[in-house]
């Protein structure tokens, strides 16, 4: 005698089919934004580190002095 619970069921390997593509889905967009954040922290601790090795800082500008008119 056969079990009917293990039959193979079209509409549920269908749902399951979706529901993995689904997950794929978001799986591989949420590798991505990690990557970009990942690059983004890397680009800006490097900047960050330059700037104190260096000691690099912006000269001010020299503040404008008024014209006189006549």
């Amino acid at each position: 005698m056969q079990n009917s619970w293990l039959k193979k069921n079209p509409l549920m390997s269908m749902w399951l089919s979706e529901a993995n593509r689904i997950a794929a889905l978001v799986r591989v967009q949420a590798a991505a934004q990690a990557k970009r954040q990942i690059k983004a922290a890397a680009g800006k601790a490097t900047t960050d580190n330059l700037k104190t090795l260096l000691d690099v800082t912006e000269p001010a500008l020299p503040k404008a002095t008024p014209k006189r008119r006549r």
